[in-house]
């Protein structure tokens, strides 16, 4: 039974919820905990064929015994946390620490003009503005919201209590290691630390519950918004190569980059990370979509897999071959 954390090792939308919700069914995680900056965050999660995507509820819900809970350190948006619950069915195993702040429309308008849209790229969504007011101590906070009030719960005790029994719990990041407000590339950053210690920190969680710490990390580069992405390719470049994407919350065009292996070598030091989950290797090598088993990966996508190990220093223990929950190959002992 164990504790793991689950984080991206670039700049965001590299599968974490993919990976979590794996987890989730693979190892009957009785706790999902989320923690990071709030619904400026996308993940996708497929589930019987269904694509949600998910901005505020964490993925581990394809479990349907899992518990769903944000931490204290998340700013909430009311509004898309009630829809998620329903649009995903969790109202009776789904719950927020009273303690996390709440998005306001004041927010959303700041963050959608000026310096922060402009300069800055912003998701729009008024997670920076509201955790700016949670610093000077004038944020609303979700126990004072009374349509919350069912879903109000002391999220570090039960993240807690589930460690005590010898359940498993997963940590669900968001964001990433380089727009982490600490250790990206300033001021192109999210309003928050979102690296391994921080997400203990969101939830409750003591850094020596801790047991494994995953490192998501694409087969190729992708980010949204302003700031530097070495070896940046063109959008003409990105779509011959199947890696076209656009951003899950702002739908705005990713810009790509091959896979970086000193980024990637510097987010398992920052985190603190014990292993690698390398996401969409079936858009870098196609015949990869829906592959299980190791074995049956082409020579040049082992060599790749080789190579990632050999130059970040970790194994790589999980693998994403397409988007489904079980289209993926387990490599953990």
């Amino acid at each position: 039974m164990s504790c793991t954390i689950v984080v991206d090792g670039f700049f965001g939308d590299g599968g974490k919820g993919k990976i979590v919700s794996y987890l989730a069914v693979a190892d009957d995680a009785a706790v999902v905990a989320r923690g990071g900056v709030g619904p400026n965050a996308g993940h996708t999660v497929v589930k019987n064929g269904v694509k949600y995507k998910l901005r505020m509820v964490p993925c581990g819900f394809v479990n349907d015994r899992t518990l769903q809970l944000i931490g204290p350190g998340v700013v909430v948006n009311p509004e898309v946390f009630l829809k998620e619950i329903e649009d995903t069915d969790i109202a009776d195993r789904v719950g927020l620490d009273p303690q996390c702040a709440i998005i306001e429309q004041k927010h959303i308008d700041e963050d959608r003009r000026g310096h922060l849209k402009e300069k800055i790229g912003t998701t729009g969504t008024g997670t920076g503005p509201c955790n700016a007011d949670r610093a000077l101590r004038v944020a609303k906070m979700a126990h004072e919201i009374p349509e919350l009030a069912p879903y109000i719960k002391d999220v570090p005790l039960l993240v807690n209590e589930a460690l005590d029994k010898g359940e498993n719990v997963i940590l669900e990041g968001t964001q990433g290691t380089y727009i982490s407000l600490y250790h990206g590339g300033y001021p192109y950053v999210t309003s928050n630390d979102v690296c391994s210690a921080a997400i203990c920190s969101d939830v409750g969680v003591g850094p020596t519950r801790v047991d494994e710490v995953v490192l998501v990390c694409k087969a190729y580069v992708t980010r949204v918004g302003e700031g530097p992405l070495e070896g940046e390719i063109s959008h003409e470049e990105a779509k011959k190569r199947g890696w076209d994407e656009y951003g899950t919350v702002t739908g705005r065009q990713r810009r790509a980059a091959p896979f970086n292996y000193a980024l990637a070598k510097r987010a398992v030091m920052i985190n603190g990370a014990t292993q690698i989950a390398v996401t969409k290797l079936d858009i870098l090598y196609p015949v990869c979509a829906g592959k299980n088993s190791y074995d049956d990966l082409p020579d040049e996508a082992k060599a790749f897999l080789a190579e990632v190990e050999e130059k970040v220093g970790l194994p790589v223990t999980l693998v994403g071959t397409g988007p489904g929950v079980r289209e993926i190959i387990d490599r953990r002992d």
